[in-house]
């Protein structure tokens, strides 16, 4: 997909940045034009003359050199999409706030491509309050994050912040330069997650789930072109680079979060593990151990599945999920008729490798036509492509 393809890569000041090296490589050997712009800290950790020699451009690191003037405003017209990897921290906060004091952010902040970012950092800057505050502020601004990876950091420590494997950037911009965005110009909104419903300040009636596959399909269809609300529950999944999200906690502030948007969507994926019952009562004090048994009065919540069946327009999807643990076949296709989804994706629980905690999950698909789609396991991310390309057949 990357044939004729003409990219923009910036490299900043990060240990990743020998990684461009191999990245470099690897999309000129796809077919992609590559030109490299460099801030000054990177050439601290990469040569520009191997990153010249790999691309078979000049490296670009200064807007003027002697009486020459790199011409910012071209390079970000010249460009099908602007990858930044790595992106520091550093870098970052600069492209969160407009800081344009180096060539790469004069070529980003007046870039008509797409941009897309692949962070690299140490654990302790990847989870800080203000860098999670940056990313969600480049998200916003229509930029895409390819998500970090986690492993052996250059601290010596282990875990999140690592780039993504060259090898991972080029998948993501094979997929995201298919022939076509079909879902360009449509709204979806996906509810992931559980809801937590409380008992007492301490204890709360929830379930396994862990908003993993809500979330992949949520990035599926930002793939696809589609923009993208998502409603989610408590979870703690790193969060999507999404323009919106809505946090939500219980079942009642995910009904008043999906109906407050629904009316604007093309698209709704119902995939939360919403709680079927709530507690009559909430105590504000903690319940304390006075006997051998208690009894809490519950109430059903409000389905939400059913009212937005009930208020779709004709030009409007609704997909609904079942997990099931027996009849599931017939309890999926009830469930499709009683609340007059237009499509109902099935998990069993007696499927190994699906439903919650796994990475994997195999699904079985029914629309209100009457087809019914299978599939074999897969990873969650494999499951949300083949969900969101039987949205866009429907």
């Amino acid at each position: 997909m990357l044939t004729g393809k003409k990219i923009l890569l910036g490299v900043t000041g990060s240990i990743a940045a020998y990684k461009a090296a191999l990245l470099t490589r690897l999309l000129v050997k796809s077919g992609a034009e590559v030109k490299i712009i460099m801030t000054a800290a990177a050439k601290d950790f990469v040569s520009p003359l191997a990153l010249s020699t790999l691309s078979k451009n000049a490296v670009l690191t200064d807007l003027a050199n002697n009486d020459s003037w790199a011409n910012h405003v071209m390079l970000g017209r010249w460009a099908d999409l602007m990858l930044v990897a790595p992106l520091s921290c550093n870098s970052l906060a600069k492209m969160a706030s407009g800081i344009c004091d180096n060539l790469l952010m004069a070529v980003y902040l007046s870039a008509t491509c797409k941009v897309v970012v692949a962070p690299a950092m140490d654990e302790d800057m990847w989870l800080h309050p203000a860098t999670k505050n940056n990313l969600q502020q480049v998200a916003s601004f229509g930029n895409f994050i390819i998500p970090v990876e986690s492993g052996e950091l250059a601290s010596g420590l282990s875990g999140e912040g690592r780039m993504a494997e060259p090898e991972s950037i080029v998948k993501w911009l094979d997929d995201y330069f298919l022939p076509d965005q079909p879902l360009k110009g449509k709204k979806a909104m996906v509810t992931a997650g559980p809801t937590y419903e409380q008992i007492d300040p301490v204890r709360f009636i929830g379930n396994h789930s862990s908003g993993r596959m809500g979330i992949a399909i949520a990035n599926e269809l930002r793939m696809r072109g589609a923009e993208v609300t998502l409603v989610l529950g408590p979870t703690t999944l790193e969060l999507p680079e999404l323009p919106v999200i809505i946090r939500v906690k219980t079942a009642a502030e995910m009904y008043a979060a999906c109906i407050s948007v629904f009316d604007k969507m093309d698209i709704a994926v119902m995939n939360a593990a919403v709680a079927d019952y709530t507690p009559v009562e909430k105590q504000t004090e903690k319940i304390k151990k006075t006997g051998d048994n208690i009894t809490i009065a519950l109430t059903k919540t409000k389905d939400i599945l059913k009212y937005l069946g009930e208020i779709k327009k004709n030009n409007q999807l609704l997909i609904g999920f079942a997990l099931e643990t027996n009849n599931e076949e017939t309890y999926a296709l009830k469930k499709l008729t009683e609340k007059n989804a237009d499509m109902i994706v099935l998990n069993s629980l007696n499927d190994e490798g699906a439903g919650f905690g796994y990475d994997t999950n195999k699904i079985t698909i029914f629309d209100k036509s009457g087809k019914k789609y299978c599939f074999d396991t897969k990873s969650k991310a494999a499951v949300a492509r083949d969900i969101v390309n039987t949205i866009i057949q429907l």
